[in-house]
């Protein structure tokens, strides 16, 4: 991949994050100002402040110089604020709303983003992805988007634009027939039939062994060949399919814990990226396959946003939720010092796995 696309990669998945972690923070600010919450800032970028302005409202808008989101300020944050206009003194149903509130932007977000790619068709990423009166257009085979320098692609003939077709004869239709298929094979040698310009050709390759997995085996990303259309059921099939992306994550939740537990570490590392993967590598490979796949990165993220606020983890909306309904339940007071002391530590957890996560993002890079 070039470096140019590489950088132009980087700045529209920034631009992309911010955007949504922007109308994320836009939901909170919404609903608390709402139920009587005071809002006291709202911010673009964290600090430290590049420029800022009163707004006829009352709240300080501010710009910031790292761009890495944004976020709103609400007056008393902490449980046990208790002035008119804090966030302590609201509701637990009002807490509910405005916490939930930035997951409900994110949710809408990706619907919408799905639903606009159902109409003028959204690659079939799942192999039982929703449509609902819709006009599937489908090929066989896996198609090249990338190949990885120095990969057992490249020393095999492969080039971006190569249709696989087969592998040892077995057909494939998709890229996780692909996939699959060179798990069972690692370190062996198999031929390929791939099309290029409407013309049939084989060649071997010996795909790395399983150690080397994190690498991937044959060293190529492949794109869907199946795109489904839909006219008056897209919101149908935009919303059924961001159901199926929930199911999904889960899923991949479950595996990722079992593959911890059982201390396949390689296996595990795969099914996460942190912000070097997002922006070196998914939104490049995004960006180069087209305006539809950019699309889809953009909407999978949305979503990923939203589950992962709803997930009780201290720092995030899902864990302030979960923390002051837990005190609630066993009837003790959340002090300040205490919340701050919980959630500081999960921030500094996040961190720390985001850390870990980029650590292992650059040594793929470098491989």
């Amino acid at each position: 991949m070039d470096i140019l696309t590489t950088l132009l990669g980087i700045v529209v998945g920034l631009v992309s994050l911010i955007f949504l972690v922007v109308i994320h923070e836009l939901g909170h600010a919404i609903v608390a100002r709402r139920n009587g919450v005071v809002v006291e800032e709202f911010g673009i970028g964290f600090p430290p402040r590049a420029w800022s302005r009163k707004l006829k409202n009352g709240i300080l808008f501010s710009l910031n110089w790292l761009p890495l989101g944004g976020f709103v300020k609400m007056q008393g944050e902490s449980d046990d604020s208790r002035n008119k206009g804090d966030y302590g003194a609201a509701s637990l149903w009002a807490k509910t709303k405005i916490l939930l509130a930035g997951v409900g932007i994110n949710y809408i977000a990706a619907i919408l983003i799905f639903t606009l790619l159902y109409l003028i068709g959204i690659p079939k990423i799942l192999p039982n992805q929703f449509s609902l009166e819709s006009n599937s257009s489908s090929a066989s085979g896996a198609v090249v988007s990338d190949v990885q320098s120095g990969s057992p692609a490249q020393k095999a003939g492969l080039a971006s634009g190569d249709t696989v077709t087969k592998i040892d004869n077995q057909a494939i239709d998709e890229g996780s027939d692909l996939t699959g298929y060179t798990k069972s094979h690692a370190g062996k040698t198999v031929t390929i039939t791939y099309e290029r310009d409407n013309s049939e050709k084989t060649t071997t390759a010996t795909l790395r062994p399983a150690s080397e997995a994190g690498r991937g085996l044959l060293g190529i990303s492949t794109a869907a060949l199946e795109t489904l259309h839909a006219t008056w059921s897209a919101p149908i099939a935009g919303t059924v399919f961001s159901g199926q992306l929930i199911v999904a994550t889960f899923q991949g939740f479950g595996t990722l814990f079992s593959d911890l537990g059982h201390a396949h570490f390689a296996a595990a590392s795969e099914q996460v990226a942190g912000p070097v993967g997002i922006f070196g590598t998914i939104f490049p490979n995004a960006l180069k396959s087209g305006g539809v796949w950019l699309l889809l990165t953009i909407g999978l993220i949305s979503l990923s946003l939203a589950i992962m606020n709803t997930l009780p983890i201290p720092a995030l909306d899902g864990g302030r939720w979960f923390v002051t309904v837990l005190f609630r339940i066993i009837r003790k007071p959340l002090s300040k010092d205490l919340e701050e002391r919980i959630h500081g530590t999960g921030f500094m957890l996040l961190l720390l796995l985001i850390v870990l996560i980029t650590v292992l993002d650059v040594g793929r890079l470098f491989r």
